[in-house]
C-alpha cells in the first residue's frame, strides 16, 4: 500500500524539485496541491492533476510544506485540522518550527529537513553533475533533519522521506530545530551570505578601478577556493605569511570586536527567524 503525500505548492521550485524526485518511488503516492498562479500553470503544462487541499488533506500519510516561511503559518492553520490522526506535517525549513509559527495537534507529527547543498568540494565527475549547484537532481548531496514533534519512530519515516526529496542524499545528519536555526538563518544566512555579498562588491569596486572584469573574477575565484581549503583544513599547507598578515591587519577593520557575539545568540537568532516568518 503506497503512502500517499502531499505537496502543498506543488507548482514552485522546491514543490516540483520535490515531486519529480518522489514520482520515481513507487511506495509514495504524490497528491499535487497548488490553489492558483504560474505553479497551478506548471503543473498542468506537465500533465500532472491538481487535487485541492480539501480532497487532499484527509487522506494524506504525509503533508509536504513546500511553501515561503511566511505563508506556513497560515497555511498550516488551514490544514492541521483537515489531517487524519497519525500523519505527518513536513517543513523543509526550520523557521516556522522555530518561531512556533506551525499549527500544532498532538496527535500529528511534525518533521523539519533542509539540504545542505552539494559540498564545494566533491568528486562530481559527470558534466550535469557539476553543474547541478543546488543538488536534488545529479549532484550529491548530505541533508540535515529533526523530529520536532511525535514519536520517536516517526523519525526514520521522516528522514526516508527526505532523502527520497532531495535524493541523491549521501548522509543525513539528525539535530535539533534550534541547531538547525543556527545553521540557517545565523551561520549560512546572517553571516556567510552577507560576506559573499561584500567580496562581491569589492570586486565590482575593483573592476572600477581598472582591473579588467574576466581577470578579477578568475583571479578571486581561484584565491578563494584555496582559501577556504586553507582555512577549512581541507589541505595540510598553511596559507602564504603575507596572506595571514593583510587578514590580520583587515579583520579589526572590517569587523566590530564584538560581531560575533552581536549575531550568533540565540536571542538574536529567534529575532530573525521571527522576521522570516512573520505573518504576511
Amino acid at each position: 500500500m503506497s503512502i500517499k503525500i502531499a505537496i502543498i505548492g506543488a507548482g514552485g521550485k522546491m514543490g516540483l524539485r520535490t515531486a519529480k524526485n518522489m514520482r520515481k518511488l513507487d511506495e509514495y503516492e504524490i497528491l499535487h496541491v497548488q490553489k492558483s498562479g504560474p505553479g497551478l500553470r506548471r503543473l498542468k503544462n506537465q500533465g500532472l492533476e491538481v487535487v485541492s487541499l480539501e480532497s487532499a488533506m484527509p487522506k494524506a500519510d504525509v503533508a509536504i510544506l513546500a511553501i515561503p516561511d511566511v505563508a506556513i503559518g497560515r497555511v498550516s492553520e488551514e490544514i492541521v485540522p483537515m489531517l487524519p490522526s497519525g500523519a505527518m506535517v513536513l517543513c523543509l525549513d526550520p523557521a516556522a518550527a522555530h518561531a512556533q509559527r506551525l499549527a500544532i495537534r498532538e496527535d500529528l507529527s511534525y518533521f523539519i529537513t533542509h539540504p545542505c547543498h552539494p559540498p564545494l568540494f566533491n568528486d562530481e565527475v559527470t558534466e550535469d553533475a557539476r553543474k547541478d549547484h543546488f543538488g536534488g537532481v545529479h549532484a550529491k548531496q548530505h541533508i540535515v533533519c529533526a523530529l520536532f514533534r511525535g514519536p520517536e519512530g516517526d523519525y526514520q519515516k521522516g528522514e526516508k522521506i527526505a532523502r527520497a526529496m532531495f535524493a541523491p542524499v549521501m548522509n543525513a545528519y539528525r539535530m535539533t530545530v534550534e541547531q538547525m536555526a543556527i545553521l540557517e538563518p545565523a551561520l549560512v544566512e546572517t553571516i556567510g551570505v552577507t560576506m559573499l555579498i561584500a567580496v562581491r562588491q569589492a570586486l565590482e569596486k575593483s573592476i572600477q578601478m581598472g582591473v579588467p572584469e574576466d581577470a578579477a573574477r578568475e583571479f578571486l575565484f581561484g584565491h578563494l577556493r584555496i582559501a577556504i581549503a586553507q582555512v577549512f583544513g581541507f589541505v595540510d599547507y598553511p596559507m602564504s605569511d603575507g596572506a595571514q598578515l593583510a587578514a590580520k591587519q583587515a579583520f579589526g577593520k572590517i569587523f566590530r570586536p564584538d560581531w560575533l557575539e552581536n549575531v550568533m545568540n540565540m536571542e538574536r537568532i529567534a529575532e530573525s527567524v521571527a522576521e522570516i516568518t512573520r505573518r504576511e
